[in-house]
Formats: C-alpha cells, sequence, structure tokens
C-alpha cells in the first residue's frame, strides 16, 4: 500500500533522506523509529506530499505522491507532530471544513463529525473555539480529522506526545483496530515501548538511512535468546551507549 523506491530527499548539501526503499502493507502497523533529525518526519512528509523526494519514488496505491497527489491524498490521513487548528473554529466547525475539503456531502459531513467525536470523546468540547484546547484536545481533535474520510493509510508524526494516559490507550487501541480493518499505518515514534505494543514490524533511521527493518515478533524473540532487549539493540545501532 506504501511504497518508498530509492527515495532521497536534500535540503541545499544536507542529506536528509538517503536512498530509502520501505514499504508498508494493508494490515500492518509499521513504525519508524529514530532520534531527533534521522529523518522520520521528512520521510512522512513526502508521503503525504508536503515535500517532494528529491530523487526516487513515492506510491500509495497504485498512485504516485507527486504525479498524482490529488488521488493519493485521497487514500491517506495525516496527523503531523504539532497538532494545527484554526483557532477561531470550533472543533465541529474544523471537522466539518476537512471533510468538505474531502468532498463528503453534507449527510456524509455530519455523519463522519458524529462518528470521530464520539469515538475520540469530543463532545463536551467540541462546539468550544479551539483557541481553548488542551495538548491533549488538540491531539484528539486532529487524529479525528484524520480518520474523517475514512482513508486507506493513515500517517502519524509522533502519536502520543502530550497525550494522558486514557487518551493513549485510545491511540493505541485505535490503530490496532485500524489495521484490522485491513487499513495500514505508518507512525514515526521515539517510544520504543509503544512500537514493541502496537507495531507489526518496525524499520530504524539513522543519520538519513534505513539501518534495520525487521518483524517485531522476530526482533524480539531474536534480542530475548541473545540476553538484549530491543532499546539496547536500538541504542547499538544509532550509536549510543
Amino acid at each position: 500500500m506504501i511504497l518508498f523506491e530509492h527515495v532521497t530527499r536534500t535540503y541545499g548539501n544536507r542529506v536528509a533522506v538517503n536512498q530509502l526503499d520501505l514499504a508498508a502493507a494493508p494490515g500492518e502497523v509499521l513504525a519508524l523509529l529514530g532520534h531527533n533529525g534521522a529523518g522520520k518526519t521528512t520521510t512522512l512528509k513526502m508521503l503525504v506530499g508536503l515535500l517532494r523526494p528529491s530523487e526516487g519514488k513515492v506510491t500509495v496505491g497504485p498512485f504516485d505522491v507527486v504525479e498524482n497527489v490529488r488521488e493519493a491524498s485521497r487514500l491517506i490521513g495525516y496527523v503531523p507532530d504539532q497538532p494545527y487548528l484554526y483557532d477561531k473554529l470550533s472543533g465541529r466547525e474544523f471537522l466539518e471544513f476537512i471533510a468538505e475539503m474531502y468532498g463528503l456531502s453534507s449527510t456524509e459531513t455530519r455523519e463522519a463529525v458524529a462518528r470521530e467525536a464520539e469515538r475520540f470523546g469530543l463532545g463536551e468540547f467540541l462546539d468550544r473555539l479551539s483557541e481553548s484546547y488542551s495538548h491533549g484536545m488538540r491531539q484528539r481533535t486532529v487524529f479525528a480529522a484524520a480518520l474523517i474520510h475514512q482513508p486507506e493509510v493513515l500517517v502519524v508524526d509522533e502519536p502520543m506526545v502530550g497525550l494522558d494516559p486514557h487518551s493513549i490507550r485510545l491511540v493505541k487501541d485505535l490503530l490496532r483496530e485500524y489495521v484490522g480493518l485491513g487499513r495500514t499505518v505508518l507512525m514515526s515514534t521515539h517510544m520504543l515501548s509503544v512500537a514493541e505494543e502496537i507495531a507489526d514490524r518496525v524499520a530504524v533511521m539513522h543519520q538519513g538511512q534505513l539501518v534495520l527493518e525487521g518483524q517485531m515478533k522476530e526482533l524480539q524473540k531474536e534480542n530475548s535468546e541473545n540476553g538484549h532487549n530491543l532499546e539496547s539493540l536500538f541504542l547499538n545501532i544509532t550509536g549510543n551507549t
């Protein structure tokens, strides 16, 4: 469902992502791990069409995200690392605006807003101006917006940052439920514990390059047999002790 083929992204003389080959299949949570500056957010932004690859090709389903950006974007829901809302819109108005951008009819929009408001527990603050929202309320609203058109692919950048324990549990359950429907999640995170709990496969980036990729269960088993855990593996791979 998601495919990066020999993808490179540069900023002037700096290489942010270097010759990335990576795929994520339907029914799979793929966790992208790495420290700040590893290239994770750049990778996600290329996938959702906010950045263009300097080289290589990114596809979602049958669509090239550069050549068929409109068609590809309809398949994707995106939750950025900083939840941005329009302060002078209420949560409801923001969700209605996003739904209309994706071409939902008035009836479909009402149904979709009601569905996501219930899923994320937005009812008590949905009609307040978003300028009054806490970080957690903003994050939940942005998640609702990402799912408003029921996309086939969900792209999530650091989903747990700033969330309370209840919201973290909600998001974890949501991601597993989502891939249970045969959809695809690509998630970047600093939190190895989150990846261990919900990811089917992990990919580790370091200084713009993919340095490890594998099934989570296989990596857990292999490292356990060697007397190590995934945290020590990750730190060794990324050059930290």
